[in-house]
């Protein structure tokens, strides 16, 4: 099967940083779904385990965790899926990545993909939605079925991937959904996925939310650099409030007054958590897959998928990587078809 894969770290402008190979197609385990992959996206992750570095692999290594296929083999043990089935997921960063023809994913946390959407949206989806909702409503004290009612969320970094899907899932919980965004083109972003308000991160936080009515936030989501906004959280939060955070500090954070004194609560979130210590509810994620499909196919949910590079192919996963180390991209940028 065809792939691309990576022997060293390398910088992206390195042709060498990813490679097109051919490899052997993967068996499938018991648990396992063998896809035919159509279509990937690419996410921070992506670049930081692609990041130059010392080490050195004594095999391709196959990255990629967001993709759409085909169901080509089903494990033993799998229920509930079949050959021909077209389904999405995140995958496990402990296997094999989802940047060749064929991946064997654990089948609890796959589902069907959303029937509206080509492979190419679907792909842009997975990975970005479950970290939005776990963090929202597994993480944080907060369900779905109007858990934000009345309550007020700000979102750092509200344009990017995840950024973008957990505004419109905030907004259908019943948030007030407060975005930041400083180019035109984000803040117009912002808006269309359902941000009521939005405010540039390049100046202060604090008096663009008093401008709006909003002295302090009940809770916040900071998608960008934890570092740079910890203290500012600290003192946006309201007594009681909640911080998600996604993004490891660069050193260890001061957690003493304002976060202590207001006994904010501090939540993370890793979608590849419960993949990778194979935690007992590990076919969460593939319900959180299945109700995100009916979301979109209801008209509720929509892709963000905004930029797509064809076909898969190492030229165009490091043109991929290229555009989402520049800080720059909307959305979710995806690739289709080998």
């Amino acid at each position: 099967m065809k792939a691309v894969a990576l022997t060293r770290y390398l910088p992206v402008d390195d042709p060498s940083s990813l490679q097109d190979v051919v490899l052997e197609e993967p068996a499938p385990g018991p648990g396992d779904l063998r896809v035919r992959v159509e279509a990937v996206s690419v996410n921070p992750v992506d670049t930081k385990v692609r990041a130059p570095k010392a080490q050195v692999e004594p095999a391709p290594k196959v990255l990629g965790y967001d993709a759409a296929g085909v169901v080509d083999a089903v494990g033993s043990d799998v229920e509930g899926f079949a050959v021909g089935d077209a389904v999405y997921y995140a995958g496990d960063i402990t296997r094999p990545g989802s940047n060749a023809q064929f991946q064997l994913v654990d089948a609890r946390i796959a589902a069907r993909k959303p029937a509206s959407l080509d492979f190419a949206a679907a792909a842009a989806l997975p990975l970005t939605a479950i970290t939005a909702w776990e963090l929202l409503f597994e993480r944080m004290p907060f369900v779905f079925d109007g858990g934000g009612a009345g309550k007020s969320l700000l979102v750092i970094a509200g344009a990017d991937g995840v950024g973008s899907i957990t505004i419109q899932l905030a907004k259908l919980a019943g948030f007030t959904v407060i975005a930041t965004a400083s180019r035109e083109d984000t803040v117009a972003w912002c808006k269309s996925m359902g941000a009521d308000h939005v405010i540039d991160h390049r100046h202060a936080l604090a008096p663009q939310l008093e401008a709006l009515g909003f002295p302090s936030i009940d809770a916040a989501v900071n998608f960008a650099d934890t570092d740079r906004y910890w203290q500012v959280l600290g003192e946006l939060l309201a007594p009681q409030g909640h911080v998600g955070l996604i993004v490891e500090p660069a050193g260890a954070l001061a957690i003493g007054d304002p976060y202590k004194a207001k006994c904010i609560g501090i939540h993370w979130e890793l979608m590849f958590t419960r993949s990778r210590f194979r935690t007992p509810d590990m076919a969460e994620q593939g319900r959180i897959l299945a109700r995100v499909a009916s979301l979109v196919d209801a008209g509720r949910l929509r892709s963000t998928q905004t930029q797509t590079l064809s076909p898969i192919n190492a030229e165009n996963l490091r043109e991929a990587h290229r555009r989402l180390e520049s800080g720059r991209t909307i959305g979710k940028l995806t690739l289709s078809g080998w």
